[in-house]
């Protein structure tokens, strides 16, 4: 059969589980709507967190990330794998003892303030909508290339999907939704991975193959150094980065998705405290199986790039490289008019996309208005990695198919738990906290499901009409909760004496210089942008890096406003201290 009419049964099987759980799980209360009854089992609780936090950034994106960065893409593996480590051992313990719905409550009721309340629900939101547009575009992109339809069509095909259950079920719906949609990722990202690897190693262990020898003899890492070396490339185990900026981005990473709200949540879900525990650990365990496995896939994907289409003429070229041609994430402009694929150092156009125009060159190939003057020809977006890699390898289309309902899976499982964060922050951290505290039961879940319409419409408009800067905001994202959420949460659990007025004047502090520093230096929103190069960067930092230093500026600045203003009431204190008592931590404090 072909790839599309694969991908229509393997899908369509995929959304009609996901809806057929959506109705199956129907919260009937707000307790259900907000942490699914909390009576979810530390098993399925471990595969929905598992799915949640692997987004199409971990699922599509991270394998091109490493694969085009080499060494350097190291980071967001290390950041990304510390953060959740992180937070499972540090944070979501005594969270889940302190028992609130979300994280703008904790921090609400923990430095009992609405102030501090509200610059956390606007922090979740900003982080949220960041990425859950990506998510949604992420979802268009592989409708568009497997389904052949329009991107916009896409999204909004995921958009019907995702409302279904998150409007239906809230974050029962998404629990159980979520432990399918881990299934289906991790069986899509492992099957090329091991078939793969057979092929190019005879291992069928990814996480050994990618460091074995081919049958050639020469070992896989090695063939790809030469590779690059060759046509002039840093080598694949070599960086680029100094070793302070790789310190800073990995920190900045691990504090900021430590600090991620609709990650955080998933642990209120469970009856008890030492239940969290137990979800963490499967959640690490099933985490480890995709993160251990995307850098051989990244390897295996840019050996294959390479070895199949430098030098080649376009004429020869496989169908892969059109069909992905015609999304427009790959492009081929001929520079030197030889009519071969030269993939060489450097952009291969101005700007961050190519430019089409109608009609086609001399050779077949799209026509691009913006090349670049350097002697490479080819434009490959990085995000596509893991959805071309089994076409590159030759793998059958039922895998092809496959890869694109694991995308999907991925895509939308985040996608949900990011939409439950912003209604959750909308029906109970605003309205029922701060304007109408009578509010009845029934009426606070309407609110909440409208508020989860209003977010998927916001959302489904990024995600037809990305802004330019979306990319750009993602590093923002993770710098803003480093900044902000990461120092509140662990002083509101560790420090009996970090009091109102230092949490929020930490927090705004926090926000203010990483928000200043990432606007000047990464969106070149502010000041000259001819001096918001890597000469000028503070400290030698990278702006994805930054976060750790607003980071270190809220805790500085929390710190000393506390030791010049009252301490927390005594009520208060006495919270601090029994959450961090991990004897007779049973039952979490009642909502």
């Amino acid at each position: 059969m072909e790839i599309q009419t694969w991908t229509f049964i393997i899908v369509g099987l995929t959304f009609a589980l996901y809806i057929g759980i959506a109705i199956w799980s129907r919260a009937g209360s707000t307790k259900e709507f907000y942490i699914a009854g909390g009576g979810v089992s530390p098993l399925a609780n471990g595969l929905a967190t598992a799915a949640d936090w692997m987004s199409a950034a971990s699922f599509l994106g991270m394998a091109g990330i490493i694969a085009f960065s080499g060494y350097d893409g190291s980071v967001y593996l290390m950041g990304w794998t510390g953060g959740y480590v992180l937070l499972a051992l540090l944070l979501a313990p005594y969270l889940r003892k302190f028992g609130k719905f979300t994280v703008p409550d904790f921090i609400g009721d923990r430095y009992y303030s609405n102030v501090a309340r509200t610059v956390a629900v606007v922090a979740a939101l900003f982080v949220s909508f960041t990425y859950v547009a990506g998510q949604m575009r992420g979802v268009g992109v592989v409708f568009s290339r497997f389904l052949d339809v329009e991107v916009n069509t896409g999204v909004y095909i995921g958009m019907a999907v995702v409302l279904f259950y998150a409007f239906l079920g809230g974050m029962k719906g998404i629990t159980y939704t979520q432990v399918a949609q881990y299934c289906v990722l991790i069986f899509a990202f492992m099957v090329p991975a091991i078939f793969i690897s057979l092929m190019a190693t005879g291992n069928p262990i990814p996480q050994l193959g990618f460091g074995s020898a081919g049958e050639d003899g020469v070992y896989l890492l090695d063939k790809l150094d030469g590779l690059m070396t060759e046509l002039g490339f840093t080598a694949y185990t070599d960086g680029t980065k100094s070793k302070t900026d790789v310190f800073f981005i990995t920190a900045a990473l691990m504090m900021g998705t430590a600090g991620l709200p609709h990650v955080i949540i998933r642990f209120f879900t469970v009856p008890k405290v030492k239940d969290a525990r137990k979800s963490a650990g499967y959640a690490l365990l099933f985490i480890a199986i995709l993160y251990t496995t995307a850098p051989a896939i990244a390897v295996f994907a840019r050996t294959n790039l390479m070895e199949t289409v430098q030098d080649t003429p376009y004429k020869e070229i496989p169908s892969w490289f059109t069909k992905w041609e015609d999304t427009g994430l790959i492009a081929w402009t001929d520079k030197n008019g030889d009519g071969k694929i030269q993939y060489l150092p450097g952009s291969a156009i101005e700007g961050k996309k190519p430019q089409f125009i109608e009609g086609r060159a001399n050779y077949g190939q799209r026509k691009i208005t913006n090349p670049s003057t350097t002697a490479n020809e080819l434009y490959v977006d990085r995000d596509i990695t893991v959805l071309a890699n089994p076409e590159i390898a030759g793998l059958p289309n039922w895998i092809i198919a496959l890869v694109a309902a694991g995308g999907l899976a991925a895509a939308l499982s985040t996608a949900a738990g990011l939409l439950l964060v912003i209604s959750t922050s909308i029906s109970h951290d605003l309205i029922k906290k701060q304007f109408a505290r009578d509010i009845s039961d029934k009426r606070e879940l309407l609110i909440a499901r409208l508020s989860a319409v209003l977010a998927v419409i916001v959302a489904g408009y990024f995600g037809i009409n990305p802004p330019g800067f979306v990319a750009s905001v993602v590093a923002l994202a993770f710098g803003l909760a480093a900044s902000s959420f990461f120092p509140a949460i662990v002083m509101g659990i560790f420090s009996k004496r970090m009091n109102r007025e230092g949490a929020i004047s930490g927090m705004v502090a926090g926000l203010a210089i990483t928000t200043y520093y990432i606007a000047r230096f990464k969106l070149g929103w502010i000041g000259n942008p001819e001096t918001s190069g890597t000469d000028n960067w503070w400290f030698g930092i990278s702006p994805e890096g930054f976060g750790t230093m607003g980071m270190l500026v809220n805790f500085a600045v929390a710190l000393v406003i506390s030791r010049f203003t009252s301490p927390p009431p005594e009520k208060v204190q006495e919270i601090v201290e029994n959450i961090r008592i991990p004897s007779g931590a049973g039952d979490a404090i009642e909502h």
